[in-house]
């Protein structure tokens, strides 16, 4: 079982696994093992006074994977899930694994989801974002940023994507407003147009 000292039992034996998998268990001598003689198993020595550590209790939901029986003895509280970007998490964790590609593209769209959350909320403030500061394109033009990306360095081939990366979602952003505020504009001048 999970989250205890002793290992489960193995679905086929070891003789099996080695006439099935070749090379399989060429470790499982522990003489042949490199931390050899200083790796140990002696549960006792590790001062546990249990066989199955004391659980956390759950206040509310708690994501989790649905390879997994139950939660794990300690988990985290301090990011409780909220909004339409939890509900699409709850979702990610309750429907697929997490050795699906729509459990992490989920994730993900759920991170977006909250990140522009944030940066709308952050209208309402008396001090919003500031993509121009936040994102790191001033310190591109003051800090050496175009010098700093020449010579032999790993992550030149996605240089040329990173300023659509950062900067697109705000031309759109941007774009969109811009033309909702003309609209409304449009609708308001024909109300008020006699002719």
């Amino acid at each position: 079982m999970t989250y205890t000292a002793r290992k489960p039992p193995l679905a086929r034996s070891s003789d099996q696994l080695r006439a099935q998998i070749p090379g399989w268990g060429v470790d499982l001598d522990p003489a042949d093992r490199p931390a050899f003689p200083q790796e140990r198993y002696d549960p006792d020595a590790t001062g546990a006074h249990w066989d199955f550590p004391e659980r956390q209790t759950a206040h509310g939901f708690r994501e989790r994977s649905i390879e997994h029986e139950f939660l794990p003895p300690v988990f985290g509280t301090s990011a409780p899930l909220h909004g339409v970007s939890g509900a699409v998490r709850r979702f990610a964790y309750a429907r697929f694994s997490e050795a699906r590609a729509a459990h992490w593209l989920l994730l993900l769209g759920a991170d977006r989801i909250d990140s522009t959350g944030a940066h709308l909320r952050s209208l309402a403030t008396l001090r919003p974002d500031n993509p121009i500061s936040e994102t790191g394109i001033r310190a591109e033009l003051t800090h050496h940023g175009l010098s700093s990306r020449r010579g032999n360095r790993v992550d030149t081939r996605h240089q040329w994507i990173d300023p659509v990366l950062v900067a697109g979602p705000w031309v759109v952003g941007a774009t969109i407003a811009v033309k909702a505020a003309r609209r409304i504009a449009r609708t308001k001048a024909r109300a008020t147009d006699p002719a």
